[in-house]
């Protein structure tokens, strides 16, 4: 896991030297020298000079076997974002290219936004932006993470999950659709190491185990397929590797997939490289004479390859010793493409030839970036990424032979707008291998799918699709339709919708000043007025319940007076107390307040505030280890910024968020049980999970928005009446 290996100009140096190809070595060292006197003074987490970063990414870049403006870029991807220099002089320096590439990665730092969620998202789609023009800005900003992962351990706690959150949801997918397996399984392990640490050991530990016995099988293994092919003819010999699956990969199939250690039976695999396709097939052939094939484990991603372009045939058979193992077999070039996806045109080939070749290889990022346009919600585009660009693939075909690549429990809907938004707006049914099945069909691998649709010009969707739908880049193209279709409607809707929500918020703004009380929010969302904010609300393309929590924070700063007046309790002078957000304060004037994520205090708990630098006072629940720790240290400068506060006896307006554990017996029908409580009790869940527990039972852990205890000990008590419930526990919910 820990790679503390320092990269120098010297080394770099060394590695191109050594290298096949031609590299312009004096621009590289200029480029070096020029982000050495940059940096210099700064450092990294670790302590190191921060110009060990730049040239770890030129380094790992090297590895790929990309050109010398992209090794330059990376030597200056940070100058711009973190040092006074301007874009203009890297590219008076090193030409329009680099600087092209350095502006692709640098970050929207400067862009006013309301949250982190949001700047990552602007972020992104500024990435993908200029990664659909040069895709060497996204390989680039893959290595810079890369090397960020693998010094991680040197940053704050909550820092490591943020950022190995972001990695696994977002940059591991796209080194995954780019087809660079090293980078992408290599981000994966370093995220989940940080994510799940518990799990991540135990995966380690079942591996070491008996660690010599399996390196000593993958070698017999090896030594038998040799010794038969020496008999076989072959333009040359073919070479034969081992591999052990990654970590992750490993913990996918037995947490989330749910199988035992000895289920997984791709966890130990043998590759084969040959010099052609024949080759290959009759590689196939000697395999399954030589072991007995497992049913239903042969896959042919040679006839049909993956959407990252990954060619190979895989089939799983069984050794003498009852081990199963997988073969993967494939020429050169599918190797090529297999280990380092679209920068092996730049190891082997001097760039990608042609703009057909690119456009076709860059499709997904144009239907990514489409259907976030598509939406009024700027984090569409990390949802699409995170769910759409997954690992986990099917390929279904059309009735002509195409194939059509989809995330895995994709539906009829899901396959009809990836082939054309006016097919899915038209679709009335579909065949699946010639039979007749609804719209909420899970496709399955190589099936073969004709879509049924209307002659009616005026035929559109359904909002129940939204249901249906599994993918978001379908959701967007419905919601778009909706947007362009029926704005009457969506604006009663919304408005309807929206003053529902200010009513349950005690909000009251004079209609007058709605349009400039809503003004940033229409900014955000690119309405040019209210009616197109109430639009947007009522095809989807904006969720209430993301913007009250904000709005009723805006009211309260914007109508403080009359919000008091209305609401608030009296407060005696002399005591010096404000009433913010249902929070009394002892001696503390004009302060805003954000809840702690470490303890998530609710209405009702006993609390106590911290005065931060800056950010107001942060409120934590007096049994939280934070201040437990911070009263044992004894440091009068910081219990000095501990201060005593209350709830107030004003009735709550706003919901906070929690987190509950649910353990059970694993049964049919617990997930669905516990959410119907939640449902019942109009309790909004706002993300959750499940896993089986090897004892058997199973773990339902939720982030919910909540009232305050009285309302969380009722759905505690409500829970606990369910069948074969073990324990209801508030959980401490780390907010991503």
């Amino acid at each position: 896991m820990i790679n503390d290996e320092v990269y120098t100009i010297d080394l770099l140096i060394q590695k191109i030297l050594t290298e096949d190809k031609q590299y312009d070595l004096s621009k590289i060292i200029t480029a070096y020298e020029f982000a050495a006197k940059a940096h210099e003074g700064q450092k990294r987490s670790s302590g190191q000079p921060y110009i060990i970063h730049p040239l770890a990414v030129a380094f790992i870049l090297l590895e790929l076997g990309m050109d010398t403006d992209t090794i330059c870029g990376a030597m200056l991807h940070d100058v711009v974002e973190d040092t006074p220099v301007t874009l203009d002089e890297v590219r008076k320096r090193f030409g329009q290219d680099v600087a092209m590439l350095v502006d692709g990665v640098t970050k929207l730092n400067k862009v006013p936004i309301f949250n982190r969620e949001e700047q990552q998202a602007e972020n992104v789609l500024k990435m993908l932006l200029a990664m659909s023009q040069d895709i060497r800005v996204m390989i680039i900003k893959l290595c810079d993470r890369l090397h960020n992962m693998r010094t991680l351990r040197y940053r704050p706690d909550h820092k490591q999950r943020n950022t190995a959150l972001e990695t696994m949801n977002i940059y591991a997918p796209i080194a995954h659709r780019l087809g660079i397996r090293a980078v992408k399984e290599e981000l994966e392990d370093l995220a989940f190491h940080y994510l799940d640490p518990y799990a991540y050991a135990e995966i380690e530990h079942i591996l070491e185990i008996k660690k010599e016995e399996r390196e000593a099988f993958i070698t017999t293994i090896k030594e038998r397929i040799a010794q038969r092919f020496s008999d076989e003819d072959f333009l040359t010999p073919p070479q034969i590797e081992g591999r052990v699956k990654s970590v992750y990969g490993i913990y996918k199939k037995i947490f989330i997939n749910h199988k035992s250690i000895e289920e997984v039976y791709d966890k130990y695999a043998v590759r084969i490289i040959v010099s052609t396709v024949a080759e290959c097939y009759n590689v196939l052939g000697l395999i399954h004479d030589m072991f007995r094939p497992i049913p239903n484990r042969f896959k042919d991603y040679i006839s049909t390859p993956k959407a990252n372009m990954y060619q190979s045939l895989h089939t799983t058979v069984l050794g003498r010793e009852g081990i199963p193992f997988e073969v993967q077999i494939r020429t050169w070039d599918m190797h090529a493409t297999a280990e380092y996806g679209i920068a092996a045109h730049w190891k082997y080939k001097e760039g990608i030839q042609g703009r057909d070749k690119m456009e076709q290889r860059l499709a997904w990022v144009r239907r990514v970036i489409e259907a976030q346009q598509a939406s009024d919600d700027v984090e569409e585009i990390v949802r699409i990424i995170k769910n759409d660009i997954a690992p986990e693939e099917i390929v279904v075909m059309t009735p002509k032979g195409d194939s059509v690549t989809l995330p895995v429990n994709s539906t009829i809907i899901d396959y009809a707008y990836r082939i054309h938004s006016e097919i899915g707006h038209k679709t009335i049914g579909a065949k699946v291998d010639g039979k007749i099945v609804s719209l909420d069909y899970q496709l399955q691998m190589g099936e073969i799918c004709e879509i049924v649709t209307s002659k009616d010009p005026g035929k559109g969707p359904s909002r129940s699709w939204l249901e249906i739908a599994k993918t978001n880049e379908a959701k967007s193209k419905i919601r778009a339709w909706f947007k362009r279709e029926c704005r009457e409607e969506n604006i009663v809707s919304g408005k309807s919708a929206l003053d529902r929500e200010f009513k349950r918020y005690q909000i009251h703004i004079p209609a007058e000043e709605l349009e400039a009380f809503l003004a940033d929010d229409l900014k955000r969302h690119h309405c040019n007025s209210v009616d197109d904010f109430y639009a947007a609300i009522g095809y989807g393309g904006i969720l209430l319940s993301k913007i009250m929590t904000r709005l009723r924070e805006r009211y309260i700063r914007n109508y403080k007076n009359t919000a008091e007046t209305a609401q608030a309790p009296t407060v005696d002078p002399n005591e010096k107390a404000r009433s913010t957000s249902s929070i009394l304060f002892d001696d503390v004037e004009n302060c805003v307040i954000k809840y702690a994520q470490c303890c998530n205090p609710l209405p009702g708990d006993d609390i106590v505030g911290f005065i931060t630098r800056g950010h107001g006072i942060s409120v934590h629940r007096k049994d939280c280890v934070n201040y437990d720790a911070a009263m044992k240290r004894n440091d009068p400068g910081e219990a000095e910024r501990w201060v005593n506060i209350q709830w107030a006896t004003a009735p709550q307006t706003t919901s906070i968020q929690t987190g509950i554990e649910v353990l059970g017996t694993d049964r049919i029908g617990l997930v669905h049980d516990i959410t119907g409580v939640l449902h019942d009790m109009r309790i909004p869940i706002i993300h959750s999970s499940s896993r089986n527990l090897k004892n058997g039972n199973a773990l339902f852990t939720a982030a919910i928005s909540i009232a305050g205890t009285d309302q969380l000990k009722q759905l505690m008590e409500k829970l606990k009446r369910l069948p074969e419930i073990i324990s209801v526990e508030r959980a401490v919910q780390r907010h991503e």
